[in-house]
């Protein structure tokens, strides 16, 4: 029988990297313009085209080519050009679960529009794929997945294993997630560019092919060959007509095809061997020499990874579930505007932008979108929160008093500190000629206040000194209204909030309660303590977390260490000849910020010398293209000052203390770390994944010779023994290392580099992140391991606030405290809520992190039934009362009202 080499030109197109977009785009819009030439050219031989599986690729065509909207169209309809099924090709660590499952339903929605979706999970150049990645493509109906890393191809001298070992004997394989689902899984074994720029001529042609054969049948399983033409930014190839021509008269014993992934993966399963090796979880490149895994882009430019934090925290965890509040209450829902700000967001998830990996200019223009992705995630939380507030009952508010209403838009209960600025009087200018309102609101006396609940209940809280200060309201139905008022900031215990849910709060004149200062404590007594965890402060920064629930004892964690950078962008590599640099015995200089019954801060600072950069031999290295692994270089000996100013918070209800560390940068070329030396002896670690509380090895394989061992993160990563763990969650600080040695789990804080890396010399002075930066992380002790414990629910819910309004005393069709999804979600992790993207039906997903089956009871209220869904949003007639998740299943619950 014949072979079959399957030919498909595509162009990988990075929509940033080495330039910035729009001069990425001006070649982009060449390359379209001259395919849809191409496929109108009479007679043509040319079938094919796939369009790098990102749709975002066709806004950015007819933002400067609208008229050409039709004409593609039709290409996509006749199965020309092929499209999807991503909205862009995200890089898939360093973006949430959400975003991941946003990516493909957008993306499959758009490409619906257009008439085809190419139903293929497309990898070509991901840094690393998560683990659940099979899962989710078999609910999308994906059943092939095509990557360019992560797995080893070994050819056919070795045979199908029995074990998962990260490495193939064939560029076809099995992938399996952790709950068992799998796809066909397609290794570029020989990269996406295998068939690229294929000659005419037939001396050029019969060098070609002699070699491109051979590499292909190495590791092909079957008779199908795969040659993808086309590369990063790759011209289209017109002549591909003719060089299949000449390469079938060469080589008359194979069929030479101008094909599509369509095409090629159902040739491919007619024809696959009864066994293919099975390859389970993560593809992280575990079985190479380490020094290509490209994982230290989760350092470069932490800022950006702060950035993508917040705003993937305000869509999915409050903007998202707060909209759907609001449908519930009133029916509507703005999923244009929501959609629209994650297509915003997604726009800086491709993995040359998110990675840091890219020239100054993407990475500024990414803070702007970063930026208005903020503004509208900020305003769209604000109103709706507002209109809610509106719906909600509170004519039973005393005399004087002021209605607080606190959202909890989690799958969680929560009881945490709130932090809310109140307006205890407000004038607004048309009450009051202007000169006279501030002098008349800081004159006015106030009353004492007390804070009671709904049921009446008196709750702690504090309540600063007033201050006299401008706004304004934007009503729906008048001209925008400025005011001055009495303003002051109000904390409070919020208790037992309900998931999905709101409780009322209400603040009332109380002559017999004055209002509370800020209590603040003296220097010198470096001791912390709640109900649940107690902390001793050493000279030097360091501390000990003692749990109260195991009376397990953390000690000397909080170090801070530093070392040389001589890598790039890409990947990390130490520099020579110079142990790292810690704060480990600097004395530093402690305050009591705050010490009260709600909350505790305590500042230090610290002074660090450390070498200025590199040493010169860097720059000739740089210059020269010197590999990173081959770089020699070591660090100055001209010193500089780095300064650290840490702020410690622990606050009534919290399982451990947050951290904010501020960092003047003065220091180039090198890498930052905290560090947490637990002292627990384990071979295995855990860490927040894409829908996976992943197990990872404590130490690298076999093959493995960069000294670095790091990792991806999503929020934390925890080391636990069978009695105690520990547990970091963070704030888009996304590295990290397992010490084994001491059980140290090492968070890197800022990494300083100078160049991109990669295939040629680009400099990026900006990537060295001088002048201020900033961190933040949370310390979590607990029994056991962080799944068993649940304390991955506290991990969770870092930084995802609760939402106070202020509102006022009116009537509403909603009662004063209410819980619009009541839930037994067990041991289940909750990831969203929202409203479907095609019809009125709610949607929240969940998944199992355990080794074991969960059971999931949901409902919303009587008129709403559930069924068990997809990452699709698909209605199924699976309707239970109560679900039954097994292990490290993702289950989406749709709810239809009746």
């Amino acid at each position: 029988m014949k072979k079959t080499a399957h030919i498909i030109s595509h162009s990988h197109w990075d929509r940033e990297w080495y330039l910035p977009f729009e001069k990425h785009r001006y070649y982009y819009i060449k390359l379209m313009n001259e395919l849809i030439l191409q496929f109108q050219k009479e007679g043509n031989a040319f079938q094919s085209f796939h369009l790098d599986g990102q749709t975002v690729l066709l806004e950015d065509y007819f933002a400067v080519h609208p008229e050409k909207r039709e004409m593609v169209k039709q290409l996509i309809e006749e199965e020309k050009l092929y499209i999807g099924p991503w909205y862009v090709l995200q890089d898939a660590f360093l973006t949430s679960s959400e975003a991941n499952v946003r990516n493909l339903l957008i993306g499959m929605n758009d490409a619906k529009a257009y008439g085809h979706v190419s139903k293929i999970g497309y990898f070509p150049d991901t840094f690393g794929i998560y683990g659940q990645a099979p899962q989710l493509l078999t609910q999308a109906h994906i059943d092939t997945a095509a990557f360019g890393r992560g797995v080893k191809p070994t050819g056919f001298n070795n045979t199908v294993s029995d074990s998962p070992s990260f490495e193939s004997p064939f560029s076809e394989m099995i992938w399996k997630s952790p709950d068992g689902s799998s796809v066909l899984g397609i290794l570029f074994a020989n990269w996406y560019s295998n068939g690229n720029e294929i000659p005419v001529d037939e001396v050029e042609a019969k060098a070609f092919w002699k070699q491109k054969l051979q590499d292909a049948e190495r590791y092909a399983s079957t008779n199908q060959l795969l040659f993808m033409n086309g590369c990063d930014h790759q011209p289209l190839q017109k002549t591909i007509p003719a060089a299949i021509e000449t390469a079938s008269a060469l080589y008359p014993d194979y069929n030479f095809k101008h094909s599509s992934f369509d095409e090629y993966t159902e040739s491919l399963k007619n024809n696959l061997p009864e066994k293919l090796q099975v390859i389970e979880g993560e593809l992280r490149n575990q079985r190479t020499d380490g020094w290509s895994t490209l994982v230290n882009t989760a350092s470069a430019r932490i800022y950006l990874k702060q950035w993508n934090h917040r705003c993937q925290t305000l869509l999915e965890k409050v903007a998202e579930p707060l909209g759907a509040f609001g449908f519930l209450a009133n029916g509507t829902y703005p999923r244009e505007y929501i959609r629209f700000m994650w297509k915003s967001l997604m726009k800086n998830h491709p993995h040359d932008s998110i990675c840091g990996c890219s020239v100054d200019d993407v990475h500024r223009e990414m803070v702007t979108r970063f930026e208005s992705v903020l503004q509208m995630g900020e305003v769209f939380v604000k109103e709706q929160a507002a209109e809610l507030a509106t719906a909600i009952d509170t004519s039973q508010t005393p005399d004087g008093g002021i209605p607080l209403v606190v959202i909890n838009t989690t799958g969680w209960d929560k009881f945490e500190v709130v932090t809310k600025k109140v307006d205890l009087e407000k004038v607004y200018f048309s009450q009051m000629p202007l000169g006279k309102i501030p002098m008349y609101l800081e004159e006015k006396e106030l009353p004492g206040y007390k804070l009671i609940d709904d049921q009446g209940r008196i709750c702690e809280f504090q309540l600063e000194s007033p201050a006299v200060e401008f706004g304004y309201d934007l009503p729906g139905d008048k001209f925008r209204q400025p005011f001055y008022a009495k303003r002051a900031v109000l904390s409070f215990y919020a208790e037992d909030i309900p998931a999905f849910g709101y409780k009322t709060f209400y603040l009332i004149p109380d002559e017999q309660a004055p209002v509370q200062p800020v209590i603040e404590s003296p220097a010198g007594w470096l001791e912390m303590e709640n109900e649940f965890v107690h902390l001793q402060f050493h000279e030097d920064g360091t501390y000990d977390l003692t749990s109260k629930e195991t009376d397990q004892t953390f000690q000397g964690l909080g170090i801070y260490e530093d070392t040389g950078d001589i890598g790039n962008e890409y990947m990390f590599k130490e520099a020579t000849g110079l142990n790292p640099i810690t704060t480990k015995g600097v004395p530093a200089e402690f305050r009591f910020v705050e010490r009260g019954a709600l909350r505790t801060v305590l500042e230090f600072q610290h002074k660090l010398t450390v070498p200025v950069s590199a040493d010169d031999r860097l720059a000739i290295e740089r210059h020269n293209l010197v590999w990173h692994t081959g770089r020699t270089a070591g660090r100055s000996s001209e010193p500089t000052t780095i300064s650290f100013r840490t702020v410690v918070t622990l606050e009534k209800g919290m399982k451990g203390p947050s951290f904010m560390l501020t960092i003047d940068n003065q220091a180039m070329d090198h890498r930052l770390r905290v560090l947490f030396p637990t002292g627990l002896k384990t071979e295995t670690h855990q860490a927040d994944s894409i829908f996976e509380i992943v197990n990872r090895p404590n130490r690298p394989e076999k093959e493995w010779k960069n000294p670095s061992f790091c990792h991806h993160l999503q929020r934390f990563a925890s080391l636990s023994d069978d009695n105690a763990g520990l547990t970091v969650a963070t704030d888009g600080l996304q590295e990290y290392e397992i010490l084994p040695e001491d059980g140290t789990i090492a968070v890197t804080v800022l990494r300083s580099v100078a160049e991109l890396g990669d295939w040629g010399y680009f400099p990026t002075p900006e990537a060295q992140c001088l002048g201020i930066q900033t961190a933040e992380w949370l310390v979590l002790p607990h029994k056991k391991d962080v799944i068993t414990a649940k304390a991955f629910v506290e991990a969770y819910q870092y930084k995802v606030p609760l939402n106070t309004v202020q509102t006022y005393c009116h009537e509403g069709t909603l009662p004063a405290s209410h819980q619009f999804v009541t839930s037994e979600p067990g041991g289940l992790v909750w990831t969203s809520m929202k409203v479907a993207e095609e019809n009125d039906d709610v949607m929240i997903r969940w998944f199992n992190p355990a080794g074991a089956s969960e059971s999931l009871k949901a409902s919303i209220d009587m008129n709403f039934t559930s069924y068990k869904s997809t990452i699709l949003e698909e209605k199924t007639k699976e309707s239970k009362d109560l679900y039954d998740v097994k292990s490290h299943e993702i289950i989406t619950l749709g709810f239809q009202k009746q």
